[in-house]
């Protein structure tokens, strides 16, 4: 049975725990207010894996998620008031506000983004990896990705080569049991998904997803093997979304009480049991822990209403390069008649607004 971290470390791992479930509950709070647009997918009832997994790498490992990333983001030390601004949308978001609830990103940290693409992130952690043995460096690539991702082509074409290259990459199935709304005996022929890698090459292992020692012990015995062997391992971490696969999600495909099955397993308050069991904390400490991460939350969601949106005029930055030596249009241009004059194409050159943009900032404004 694994053992309990220093107290102040077990500590530590509940208030990242409880900081993740009060901020995915305002999230989907804040989103029914039509203050997050697009899409939500929220990890209520994935903390364990999300902090258990985390805390097993050093700050020098990349670790890259999908879609559902707000946790991963926080868990890898983003401010809370980083995340949420994105979420809004506005400008102090971790992405400035372009890339919202999928498209989480803190390369100052090494956290490498969320992807709305399912699998999308595979190929990607692959080359992360491969970019650390380049350099001569032992770090690793800690790559999470849903069971459904399991059946893209992605996965084996990754596996495949991250064996046959022998890269430093601990590939994570977060197996929540459902692929979108589809149940993994029915889009999975191969329902033990730790196994799903051999015949690639990548050795598979699991762990109790619902149980942050578990997964801690777990994933660190793998990262021992990854970083000393330098060869790629499968981890299956077993564990259950409380919510929907998004805001949404009407979950016409689970019963209540398989839900309620679950919640029983909830791994905060079991956490929180056993530490208070232990002798580490006690009831008083709890209700501080869960109060301070409310009040985090709280100056989160502050911050980013009084975070500005990003300018109109800012909506072509980082996509092209528009200087005297790289002449070139916003648009792209089919007829004759349409063609931009070449008044617009030198201001374009002089690093001033183009009419096409000048009219769609002015209607922008006009909507508003």
């Amino acid at each position: 049975m694994p053992t309990l971290p220093a107290p102040e470390v077990a500590r530590e791992w509940l208030a990242t725990m409880m900081l993740i479930r009060r901020f995915e509950e305002r999230a989907g709070e804040m989103y029914a207010r039509a203050k997050i647009g697009g899409f939500l997918h929220l990890s209520i009832g994935e903390e364990a894996t999300i902090v258990g997994s985390a805390r097993a790498l050093r700050e020098s490992d990349y670790l890259i998620s999908t879609y559902r990333s707000h946790g991963h983001a926080l868990v890898r030390g983003t401010p809370p008031e980083s995340v949420m601004a994105e979420l809004f949308g506005r400008v102090d978001g971790c992405s400035h506000g372009r890339g919202g609830s999928m498209h989480m990103f803190d390369g100052s940290r090494r956290f490498m983004g969320g992807y709305g693409i399912v699998g999308g992130n595979l190929p990607i952690a692959a080359g992360l990896a491969l970019a650390c043995d380049y350099k001569g460096s032992d770090d690793l690539t800690l790559c999470t990705f849903g069971d459904g991702a399991s059946n893209q082509g992605t996965f084996g074409e990754t596996l495949n080569l991250a064996a046959l290259w022998q890269l430093p990459v601990l590939f994570m199935v977060i197996n929540n049991q459902f692929g979108m709304g589809t149940a993994l005996r029915r889009h999975s022929a191969v329902t033990d998904l730790q196994r799903k890698g051999e015949s690639l090459g990548v050795p598979g292992m699991r762990c109790d997803g619902m149980d942050v020692l578990d997964t801690h012990g777990v994933v660190c015995e793998a990262i021992r093997r990854v970083r000393e062997d330098r060869r790629p391992l499968l981890i299956e971490a077993v564990t259950y979304r409380f919510r929907g696969h998004s805001m949404a999600d009407p979950e016409q495909y689970r019963s209540r009480e398989e839900v309620e099955r679950w919640q029983a397993r909830d791994p905060i308050p079991a956490f929180g049991n056993k530490l208070v069991a232990e002798g580490a904390l006690d009831e008083s400490e709890l209700a501080q822990l869960d109060a301070q991460a409310s009040a985090r939350v709280d100056e989160a969601v502050a911050f980013a209403e009084s975070s500005p949106f990003p300018k109109p005029e800012s909506l072509y930055d980082n996509v092209y390069v528009l200087d005297q030596d790289v002449p070139g249009w916003y648009s792209l241009h089919t007829t004759d008649q349409d063609h931009i004059p070449s008044r617009d194409q030198e201001a374009s050159q002089a690093g001033e607004i183009p009419r096409q943009m000048s009219d769609a900032v002015r209607l922008g404004e006009e909507a508003s």
